[in-house]
């Protein structure tokens, strides 16, 4: 068997026809980085030339050669398995196991490819999603901007609502064979993703601490969403073996959830902060928490702005530069908008979200990373765009009340 076009012959038919053809990669020869490619580039450096257009150009149009970046210890370590598979059916080159290999250092390799060309599949939660975002975003501060890939994503983490929203699901769990996922990546289509600035400002005129400074993909809260996941972390830093299913990690969340519902720690929110969309007040009912969205799916899976859909909002979009601010009335009301028996309190949309802390110490999460606040100002702007690959080949039942804005976003792109 040819262990690039996996193709299976006698050998008896080796002997006498194939002996002298040459192997074409097989079915995904557009996504495979040639030994041959990377040898004339080695000694295209060597001759201190830096044109690969025509190496490129000998591969096709439509050669847009794939890099792998797999978290192993994603997904109770499916990731580790996940490398193997790739590994057979692409060149080992372009497979990293980010653990051992920093995004940074792998995306170099984009540079060795042909400009605009390249393509990632991120193995792994939203959090290592962000962490190849963040290594992308320092390739254009060192001038690389030109060799940055298009992100698709195969998701192994718990709650995976960035890739939810891009059309690649909430969970993997080997229900479809690696083949068909290079397949799907390969159907993919290119968008843009908003990217966020949060900035933490402690409250104290004698602060000297620099501001806190988070990216954001998916969301920030504070309140009860934020407090469970705090909690969750807190549990999972003590006994960090017991946290080995996703079915495990959801069962403590709604243990701390139903815990809430009883203590209420995060009550009275409205009188503890003062918020401003796009520098004007705004006066808030009895809350518990705040959300602020920049995608459409929140907490594992539930389109949190458009509620019920029972009513009509501009839908939300992860790449018009606004954010959509809601606000819920506990832990049990959270609940109930996950399971469709309620609609948030839809607050508004704006581009630019001030949130004062004026007393209490509270619970604060991005993208699932939670702390403890005192008393502070947070401050969320727009900082760049991603470039993402979407998914349309499959729909979820929640996809359907999305579909029309998906295909806004694309007639724009």
């Amino acid at each position: 068997m040819c262990i690039w076009c996996q193709k299976t012959v006698h050998d008896e038919c080796m002997k006498n026809s194939l002996k002298n053809e040459k192997c074409d990669f097989g079915e995904f020869k557009n996504l495979i980085i040639p030994p041959s490619y990377l040898t004339s580039i080695n000694q295209m450096r060597k001759d201190k030339k830096t044109d690969y257009a025509m190496l490129a150009y000998k591969l096709g149009k439509q050669w847009t050669p794939l890099i792998i970046l797999a978290n192993s210890r994603s997904g109770t370590n499916m990731g580790e398995g996940l490398l193997g598979e790739f590994r057979i059916l692409l060149n080992p080159v372009q497979v990293f196991d980010i653990t051992k290999t920093p995004p940074i250092k792998a995306l170099q390799l984009c540079t060795l490819l042909p400009c605009y060309s390249a393509r990632v599949l991120v193995c792994g939660g939203d959090g290592t999603v962000g962490w190849v975002l963040d290594a992308v975003d320092e390739m254009k501060i060192k001038g690389q901007e030109k060799y940055i890939p298009q992100v698709a994503i195969l998701p192994l983490g718990t709650g995976n609502d960035l890739s939810n929203t891009l059309g690649w699901g909430t969970s993997y769990a080997g229900e479809i064979p690696v083949a068909q996922v290079l397949r799907n990546v390969m159907e993919a289509e290119g968008i843009k993703l908003d990217r966020w600035k949060v900035q933490v400002t402690n409250k104290g005129y004698y602060n000297l601490r620099k501001p806190k400074e988070f990216t954001m993909n998916n969301y920030f809260s504070v309140g009860p969403d934020a407090l469970m996941a705090l909690n969750f972390h807190a549990h999972r830093e003590k006994s960090p073996s017991l946290f080995s299913s996703r079915i495990l990690n959801k069962a403590v969340y709604l243990f701390y959830g139903t815990k809430d519902c009883l203590v209420q720690e995060c009550k009275d929110l409205n009188k503890k902060v003062e918020l401003e969309l796009d520098g004007e007040r705004v006066e808030l009912p009895n809350l518990e928490g705040i959300i602020v969205l920049n995608i459409g799916y929140w907490g594992g899976g539930c389109r949190l702005w458009e509620g019920m859909g029972d009513e009509t909002y501009p839908l939300a979009r992860h790449d018009d530069g606004l954010l959509e601010v809601v606000g819920v009335y506990g832990s049990f009301h959270c609940a109930q908008i996950q399971v469709k028996l309620a609609n948030p309190f839809r607050i508004g949309q704006a581009h630019t979200v001030r949130l004062i802390l004026k007393c209490s110490m509270m619970p604060m999460q991005v993208d699932g990373e939670p702390w403890a606040q005192g008393p502070c100002t947070v401050t969320i702007t727009h900082k760049t765009h991603a470039l993402m690959l979407y998914f349309s080949g499959e729909q979820t039942d929640d996809d359907v009340s999305s579909t029309s804005d998906q295909e806004d976003i694309k007639d724009t792109e």
